[in-house]
């Protein structure tokens, strides 16, 4: 909570600057207001949200929870407070959860499209600077479940390390000595020869990059006698339209950048009563 708290705070101090114009004008007293939505979507951004309220003393009753669906012309929030702070509020308020939403509505549609096969919608790294607790959190609220935070919890070897390593095999014992027992090792594969070979080196999981669903029915084939133990992570310009074949292809995960930076904000706006 202490780094949601720091978050909100840089936000709104980002959009007053030195200070908002109005305030020394605002009517006095107390007004309310409702946050609407124009779209039809999934809610998020409340748990930061509620921060930001807490932060500048305004009262906000919220009619939704995070991960609920809403539809354009619904109420989502009802607040009340000085208008000063309503106002200086409003655009960091409706950032929060504008953003957040448009990332949870697209991460539940890829999640929907795979329910039934038991297969796991991770996301990805593929998000904008400083701004990854908030969009994985978004995306989580979604459906989908976080793949690496950041390259300290995973070690990962994709394309551009393996040309920097000679023999795999080797290097994998060698890492395992140097990092945490509990840590994982994952290796990206583009090919069919490149999956044996990371398999008989000690993967614990094997991205599958690029590959087609068929090739990929493949790799679980040969993990299945072989290898058991190993996850399968299917990888690469994934999308709707093709999701569910992926899903059916045996994989254990599919993860996505898209349901981050493919999503599209839902429109809300604040309305004084």
């Amino acid at each position: 909570m202490i780094n949601i708290k720091k978050f909100v705070k840089n936000a709104i101090i980002e959009d007053n600057g030195r200070g908002d114009l109005f305030f020394d004008v605002a009517p006095k007293g107390r007004f309310t207001a409702r946050a609407i939505s124009k779209s039809d979507g999934i809610v998020a951004g409340i748990q930061y949200a509620k921060v930001l309220a807490r932060t500048e003393k305004f009262d906000c009753k919220f009619l939704k929870r995070d991960g609920d669906p809403i539809k354009a012309g619904e109420v989502i929030a009802e607040l009340e407070g000085k208008a000063s702070i309503l106002l200086s509020s409003e655009r960091t308020f409706l950032n929060l959860l504008q953003h957040a939403s448009g990332i949870a509505t697209m991460a539940n549609e890829y999640a929907k499209l795979m329910e039934g096969t038991g297969v796991v919608l991770l996301d990805t790294r593929k998000t904008r600077p400083q701004l990854r607790d908030f969009e994985k959190y978004a995306s989580r609220v979604g459906g989908a479940i976080n793949h690496r935070l950041g390259l300290d919890d995973c070690l990962m070897l994709k394309d551009t390390h393996l040309r920097t390593i000679k023999n795999l095999k080797e290097f994998i014992k060698k890492a395992r000595k140097r990092i945490s027992w509990v840590t994982k090792i994952e290796i990206e594969c583009e090919t069919f020869s490149q999956v044996e070979e990371a398999m008989e080196a000690g993967a614990d999981i094997i991205m599958c990059d690029n590959m087609t669903p068929e090739q990929i029915k493949d790799v679980v084939k040969f993990r299945d006698e072989n290898f058991s133990h190993i996850l399968l992570e299917a990888s690469g310009n994934i999308n709707l339209d093709t999701i569910r074949s992926y899903a059916d292809s045996g994989v254990d995960a599919i993860s996505s950048g898209s349901i981050i930076h493919q999503a599209t904000w839902l429109d809300f706006s604040m309305k004084f009563d």
